[in-house]
């Protein structure tokens, strides 16, 4: 794939995250409204739902990305154009995770129960365990629809049609909004839904059937695009001869990364379930992260997805230069949007958390989890990025151990959060979990950094610190600027503007943010930067088209 066509890829990528995500957005402040985010019932249904994305994200982001675009790109080499290859992986794979959903819903009760502690003073009481068993059981078939939705738009990525599996997340949304429409019409908002007394059958079924009736149309709608990119499938059990054993010792490797992250995932949530009623806890912890992975999401994965089939190619010919090119032009451009997110999201933080919340102790407690979850989005995104290029020379062995050492890291941490905060400081347990977390996503970032330079030769580092220094130095500069504007916009005291309601909120993080905007991109060129250059130039360039 050509640099342009990167770019288009890229594009388009991000503009199907883009809307998907300001949906999810609104999903989440319509959720909010219907059962609350520091009530009982909200921490019920943020347990139950991030059971099935727990296993989606490990999935869309190592397991499925990091086997089948290699492999079906080296598959389009045999006589069928890969297409025996693609019949019997997509059969095994919906197969198998239609079984793993089963069990999982079959084992709602040890699921909750593994996550999330219960008891007197903490956030999850006995009838806030069994109303989050009761959740889980009508979102934990979400894990098979999530796994197809996986194959089925990793294969189109291998095909170079990107647009379907970014586009596609925006039924899943739309589906569930009009389910929660439903649902406040029926039964009110959190003033009512918020404690676990009024959680009947019917009620249960609503909110949390129409969450999975989402994610089932998100898989379900890919199908259609596969005649367009030229793709049939048929049914196939017959899985040899067509290199399955090579995709299975990739999978071995994958599944025990999947198995260490589960298990750090159990710690984190467990430590956060022994913040106090009313404190920072699942839910709260929840959409931070959501808020967190919007930058990452339309930038990093986009451009990183587009760069990914292509390092995929040079990688299965030899062509280690073309793979370490890739790499370098892949972190720059990531960074150079990345570093300015994080910044502007830390400044917009308290703004931010009043579209959620409305008190503003509760608004204060958000804040400081999204600015500790921000701090650790450029290794993050870098960290997604090295893990790709590792991929695509399909080596899962040195992601496996990175796990292994990131995870080990962060249980260590929450066993101390969890001893040293619980019960005298409850109030902070969420803002470290997401400094963990940043402390953990540097190391793997660093790591991986240092076994891909092995791997594939020099990347470029002094070119990348140099790259990375300047975007720092004009995000500071912006952030200076986006400061003063959040003090006079009053974003920072219960009675100011920014903080009055969610419309004045949103319309303050508009104003902080074309002002940081135009100042970091302002010092950038100034400096001839040639990536804030090349990315200014492609979007005059659209409306010039335009």
């Amino acid at each position: 794939m050509s640099s342009g066509g990167i770019g288009r890829a890229s594009a388009l990528l991000a503009s199907g995250t883009l809307v998907s995500r300001a949906l999810g957005f609104i999903k989440s402040i319509v959720l909010v409204i219907a059962i609350g985010q520091f009530t009982i019932a909200g921490n019920a249904f943020a347990l139950a739902t991030q059971l099935p994305n727990n296993i989606y994200a490990l999935v869309a982001g190592g397991l499925l990305s990091a086997i089948l675009v290699p492999q079906i790109v080296r598959a389009r080499l045999h006589d069928d154009g890969g297409q025996a290859y693609i019949n019997k992986i997509v059969t095994l794979g919906a197969m198998s995770f239609l079984v793993i959903a089963a069990l999982a819903t079959l084992a709602a009760s040890l699921l909750v129960s593994l996550y999330a502690r219960s008891g007197e003073g903490q956030a999850f009481t006995a009838d806030g365990i069994a109303l989050a068993v009761a959740f889980a059981a009508w979102c934990l078939p979400q894990i098979f629809f999530y796994a197809l939705y996986s194959l089925l738009g990793q294969v189109l990525n291998a095909h170079g049609a990107f647009g379907a599996f970014t586009w596609a997340p925006v039924v899943n949304n739309v589906v569930a909004l009009t389910g929660l429409g439903i649902f406040i019409a029926v039964y009110g908002d959190a003033s009512t839904n918020g404690t676990t007394d009024v959680w009947d059958a019917p009620r249960i079924a609503l909110l949390a059937g129409t969450a999975t009736l989402g994610v089932a149309s998100q898989a379900l709608i890919l199908a259609a695009f596969w005649k367009r990119a030229g793709l049939t499938f048929r049914v196939d059990f017959g899985w040899r001869g067509v290199g399955l054993r090579r995709t299975g010792t990739a999978a071995g490797w994958t599944f025990g990364m999947i198995l260490v992250t589960q298990v750090a995932g159990v710690f984190q949530s467990n430590t956060a379930s022994l913040a106090a009623n009313g404190g920072a806890s699942l839910s709260v912890l929840q959409n931070s992260w959501l808020i967190f992975m919007l930058p990452h999401s339309v930038i990093a994965v986009s451009i990183a997805t587009a760069y990914f089939t292509r390092m995929s190619t040079h990688a299965s010919t030899g062509d280690l230069k073309s793979v370490r090119d890739d790499v370098s032009s892949s972190l720059r451009h990531v960074g150079v949007l990345i570093v300015f997110s994080s910044i502007a999201l830390i400044v917009v933080a308290f703004p931010f958390a009043r579209v959620f919340e409305v008190p503003f102790d509760n608004v204060t407690s958000m804040a400081l989890v999204i600015i500790a979850y921000v701090i650790g989005l450029v290794p993050f995104s870098a960290a997604f990025v090295l893990q790709r290029a590792l991929f695509s020379l399909e080596d899962t062995r040195a992601p496996f151990f990175i796990e292994v050492a990131k995870s080990s890291t962060f249980v260590i941490g929450a066993l101390a959060i969890a001893f040293l905060l619980s019960p005298d400081a409850p109030e902070w347990i969420g803002v470290c979990l997401a400094l963990l977390m940043t402390l953990t996503c540097t190391l793997q970032a660093v790591l991986t950094f240092i076994i891909l330079r092995r791997r594939v030769g020099p990347i470029g580092g002094a070119l990348l610190l140099r790259r990375h220094v300047q975007y720092l130095v004009a995000g500071l500069l912006s952030a200076a600027v986006g400061v003063g504007i959040l003090v006079t916009l009053g974003g920072l005291t219960p009675d100011g503007f920014a903080q009055s309601d969610r419309i004045p909120a949103i319309l303050s993080m508009g104003v902080i943010g074309s002002g940081m905007l135009i100042v970091y991109f302002g010092v950038l060129l100034a400096m001839k930067n040639p990536e804030a250059s090349g990315a200014l130039e492609k979007v005059t360039s659209r409306f010039r088209r335009r």
